[in-house]
């Protein structure tokens, strides 16, 4: 038809056959080609999107299971350490001469001020040391470690207050740490007090126990005990005051001979009293998973 004209969805133009020059220039001016681009529409596929794939939750990865806290190998026991003797001792002499039981109907001196090496390292100095390794280490094993004292600048407590708070406070057990002081310098080693015939039912035979036990550990460490004191290294006596007192198994650690050169070296050395200390925490461990 004359002056008729087509505009496809592309803008594509298409004058009828035998129209004139101004219609055909009219059907494709921009405003024709926009017109007619409005009116048609495309074919639905064309403006068709595709659905993006469902995509599914991720999985969580499986809960691990809650394992329940391992418990330390000493976890609910309770341990008296005492170290002996104290560092103000030697300066307060009446207090640590006074009289007091000495758990058999007697009485005996509050404390004394203990022994030193040649080059006057006091035992009370090396009993406090070892025995805060040995708190720390029975701690690390889930103990619970009570002290006789506080630190190494006090005084006392008397000996039947040393071996009465193991009892108060509930524990198990009851190591006393001492050294030796003979004046033969060539004594040497190890020993283990323990109290005979205790006052206190229930004490003696687990007492012995507990040296046996700390004999084995100091011979895995490699220390000897003195043969002044038997084969075995244990010596049962009825004059130790704290032991008389101790209602719970209880034994007194004399370490080594301070007047040795020898040991003397040792005990004044830090590996050395680690040694010491490990060797006790072998022996109350033993005693106490026994």
């Amino acid at each position: 038809m004359p002056g008729r004209c087509r505009v496809g969805y592309w803008g594509t133009c298409h004058a009828a056959s035998g129209s004139p020059a101004s219609s055909r220039a009219r059907c494709c001016s921009p405003a024709a080609r926009e017109r007619g681009r409005r009116r048609i529409r495309p074919p639905a596929r064309w403006g068709a999107r595709r659905r993006a794939p469902r995509r599914r939750p991720p999985r969580c990865p499986p809960r691990p299971r809650r394992r329940p806290p391992v418990e330390e190998p000493l976890t609910g026991f309770v341990v008296a350490v005492d170290p002996g003797h104290n560092g103000g001792n030697a300066a307060h002499p009446a207090e640590v001469t006074a009289p007091v039981p000495d758990g058999r109907g007697g009485i005996k001196a509050c404390n004394t001020t203990g022994t030193a090496s040649a080059t006057d390292y006091p035992e009370h100095a090396f009993n406090w040391e070892v025995a805060a390794a040995v708190r720390e280490r029975l701690e690390d094993l889930g103990a619970e470690v009570v002290l006789s004292r506080e630190d190494d600048e006090g005084v006392g407590p008397c000996v039947d207050e040393r071996g009465q708070f193991a009892g108060d406070a509930g524990a198990d057990v009851l190591v006393s740490i001492h050294a030796n002081g003979t004046e033969d310098t060539s004594a040497a080693g190890f020993h283990m007090i323990v109290v005979e015939d205790s006052p206190h039912a229930g004490v003696a035979e687990p007492s012995r126990t507990l040296a046996e036990d700390m004999v084995e550990a100091f011979g895995a460490a490699d220390l000897a005990p003195n043969p002044a004191y038997g084969d075995d290294g244990i010596v049962a006596r009825t004059d130790i005051a704290g032991l008389n007192h101790a209602k719970v198994p209880a034994v007194l650690v004399e370490c080594g001979e301070m007047r040795n050169p020898d040991e003397a070296a040792l005990m004044e050395s830090a590996a050395g009293r680690e040694r010491y200390a490990a060797a006790i925490v072998a022996g109350v461990q033993e005693f106490l998973e026994d």
